[in-house]
């Protein structure tokens, strides 16, 4: 009998009670493209929706790993879907963020179905799902390809994500983005900035040596030297994976990600008009 890994351990401390979940449900023909949807059965009017996209280079994850996540957000009043993507070999950049827009119009269709309010649409990534979330908010082609724009995204939350990594070091990663070896600059979101970019919260932790910190921070000094609007904070003593376990409610200690999430999701970074930027690390 295998040893249950740690994120199932995890995931068995999530309670369940106050949430309804639908698995499985599909957003695209391969069995990669499909999400669980998790939703508060009781909720006061049409809910903010997620979509939360998790991280793994490009080439792991699975979205049951991610009650936590969706559990903790669906308590707090927001229907929320965790989407599987198709990951490399099997595909390469950018169908993983094709895949990422194709859910959140997916989720967006469905919103009178599980009580979700399309004009409050978010997209929530860590790590590589954060490049997906960014460059969903960034670059404008992929919603408009599946019939949305960028002001169709009430706003966008990158966890620990890679925005600016060129040039490109790992062997793996390298194979992963090698479709666009003709122009590298365009698998980076900060090499697509034009100001017009859905809201961006961008959190990350200062000890995060997986994806350095300064991804956030040159992300936000261009979105808002550009004119769009962009938020990040930098938690000191966070690494890479506490960042997302402070979604969790034994490790709410770790980082206080949930709680700016919600608050952007709320609204609530639209008031932070000093937008303090850290100093690069």
């Amino acid at each position: 009998m295998p040893f249950p890994r740690p994120v199932d351990l995890l995931n068995a401390t999530v309670s369940r009670a106050g949430i309804a979940v639908t698995r499985t449900v599909p957003y695209g023909p391969s069995p990669r493209q499909t999400m669980d949807i998790y939703r508060p059965v009781q909720v006061n009017g049409p809910a903010p929706m997620v979509v939360f996209l998790y991280g793994g280079a490009w080439q792991d994850g699975e979205r049951r790993d991610y009650r936590f996540v969706a559990a903790s957000l669906a308590r707090a009043g927001v229907v929320t879907a965790v989407a599987d993507y198709r990951l490399y070999p099997e595909v390469r950049f950018p169908a993983f963020v094709e895949d990422g827009a194709a859910a959140v119009a997916q989720m967006r269709r469905m919103a009178g179905s599980c009580g979700g309010d399309p004009a409050k649409m978010f997209v929530v990534g860590h790590s590589a799902g954060a490049h997906t979330a960014a460059m969903l908010a960034i670059e404008p082609s992929y919603l408009a390809a599946v019939g949305m724009a960028r002001a169709d995204l009430a706003g966008a939350v990158g966890l620990a994500g890679p925005y600016d990594f060129l040039p490109i070091v790992g062997a793996d990663i390298k194979l992963v983005f090698a479709s666009a070896n003709d122009d590298l600059r365009r698998t980076q979101p900060i090499a697509r900035v034009d100001g017009r970019n859905a809201p961006l919260l961008l959190l990350h932790g200062d000890k995060d040596t997986t994806c350095y910190p300064r991804n956030s921070i040159a992300l936000a000094l261009r979105v808002r030297a550009a004119g769009g609007p962009a938020w990040v904070r930098t938690y000191p003593g966070v690494g890479h994976v506490g960042l997302v376990l402070g979604f969790a409610g034994l490790f709410r200690w770790c980082s206080p990600a949930l709680a700016d999430t919600l608050r952007f999701i709320r609204g609530g970074w639209a008031d932070d008009t000093a937008r303090s930027i850290p100093a690069q690390v």
